[in-house]
């Protein structure tokens, strides 16, 4: 019996060595992050190194999908909608597959990104956006595989993919100027009634100026002609607070009519407890 549990313990100190055991990856994964004008771009992916082989034609059959890269998909995310070569391609996550040929790569953005190599069913449905692009020979060979995102501009970039002597190039535009001129119109235009409407709930909540609560909760009422129900329930809370139980009391009557024709049960009992509450004093 001795023997036995002995030999189930070593057993297991064997498996517990052998799953504190770390090796290098054959093909070290990479994340690439890049701001472009506005907008963020993420690359992840792993990298193959060529140890000697021929990569493209042998290695990388020329005319058969690839996953650029090595194990599971290679990804990109753009958080803003992009250009490539005309098309638009919106804004997300999207796995990279390219058809290598000796003089061009047909590049596809394929919307399912839960794979390991190349889709065991391919769906055009799931591919966003191809395109072909120009190889180009490097004068010297590349040993990873390497994807980098390189030419800055404000308004664009260049998706690159180098191994071996083989070069390619993808530009894609972003729309940095529509970005930058929503954001300084918005700010030009000043604060909306949801901002004054924030501030005025921070100012309460933190125990700040309820003076300055106050006047903001006005300047978001001004702002909003539908006057919300909830706005008037945070001016109703900021006067009880600031003592003004009187003009609490009318307006938590407002909010209460308003949440009654919404058909809001939880904001009608919240106003007419306080009216109650603030009645007593």
């Amino acid at each position: 019996m001795k023997k036995i549990i002995l030999a189930i313990v070593m057993v297991l100190v064997s498996f517990q060595i052998q799953a504190q055991v770390k090796t290098p990856a054959p093909s070290p994964k990479c994340t690439l992050e890049q701001k472009v004008g506005l907008t963020d771009v993420t690359v992840e992916y792993s990298r193959p190194s060529m140890k000697g082989r021929t990569v493209f034609g042998d290695l990388v059959p020329y005319g058969k999908l690839w996953r650029t890269g090595a194990n599971q998909n290679s990804m990109i995310t753009f958080s803003d909608d992009v250009l490539i070569n005309g098309q638009t391609l919106k804004k997300g996550k999207y796995a990279i597959f390219v058809t290598p040929k000796v003089d061009m790569w047909e590049v596809v953005f394929y919307t399912d990104t839960d794979n390991w190599g190349t889709p065991e069913n391919w769906n055009e449905k799931n591919v966003a956006l191809s395109t072909n692009v120009d190889t180009k020979i490097l004068t010297a060979p590349v040993e990873s595989f390497t994807i980098g995102i390189n030419n800055l501009d404000n308004n664009y970039a260049h998706l690159e993919f180098s191994w071996e002597k083989t070069y390619v190039a993808l530009k894609f535009e972003v729309p940095t100027q529509k970005t930058a001129m929503a954001s300084i119109e918005k700010a030009l235009a000043g604060p909306t009634a949801g901002d004054y409407f924030s501030s005025a709930q921070y100012f309460y909540q933190s125990n700040g100026d309820l003076n300055k609560a106050l006047e903001y909760i006005n300047k978001a009422l001004d702002l909003n002609k539908e006057k919300p129900f909830w706005y008037t329930r945070q001016k109703s809370l900021i006067q009880a607070k600031l003592g003004d139980k009187k003009g609490a009391i009318e307006t938590a009557k407002i909010s209460m009519e308003a949440a009654k024709t919404a058909k809001n049960d939880d904001y009608v009992k919240m106003n007419s407890d306080s009216i109650a509450e603030w009645s007593k004093k």
